[in-house]
């Protein structure tokens, strides 16, 4: 997805998916807010309870439309904004109400780089450094550089701690993986 936003600098509006791959439930939405805070975001998910909208739009989706709705309805709410108005599933609650942890998690996965939320993603996912350097094509004192860059502007003292805080921006929890060694 930030590959396609790299390539693409002016677009006007993203359509998120919750279930993005590498992207952990909100945390690609949080670090958008960070690295692209002008373009207007849109989830769209097949999990619209009222919870997950409250989420994502706390998080700084200026909109939440659900999968069940007709294309003539996901149509209307596109233009709905990138005319600047908030839309969301009807009947769902539009008090914002995110724990303290979440927030705090997603203002500090908004400070990452692309390269670094891309690092942080396969961390999530379970994966070793050298794993993460072949898989980049980078070395793997980049991929530690970017570690360390990572644990400094997200908080954490290690690996672990990282993927815990990722834990408070997840839509479904067995979607992170134990943060292995460093090796």
């Amino acid at each position: 997805m930030f590959d396609v936003l790299e390539r693409h600098p002016r677009a006007d509006l993203l359509l998120l998916d919750l279930n993005l791959p590498g992207a952990y439930g909100f945390s690609a939405l949080a670090h958008l807010r960070g690295s692209r805070p002008e373009l207007p975001v849109i989830v769209v998910s097949a999990m619209d309870d009222p919870h997950i909208v409250r989420q994502a739009l706390a998080f700084g989706a200026q909109g939440f439309v659900s999968k069940r709705v007709d294309a003539a309805a996901i149509g209307r709410d596109v233009l709905a904004v990138l005319r600047g108005e908030m839309v969301s599933p009807p009947g769902s609650a539009t008090e914002v109400a995110v724990d303290v942890a979440a927030l705090d998690a997603a203002r500090r996965m908004a400070q990452l780089t692309p390269q670094q939320f891309r690092v942080f993603g396969m961390l999530c996912s379970g994966m070793l450094n050298k794993q993460i350097a072949y898989d980049l094509q980078i070395t793997e004192a980049t991929v530690k550089a970017h570690m360390t860059a990572i644990l400094r502007k997200l908080g954490a003292i290690n690996r672990t701690q990282a993927v815990v805080l990722a834990g408070h921006l997840v839509v479904d929890p067995s979607e992170l993986r134990p943060a292995p060694d460093a090796s």
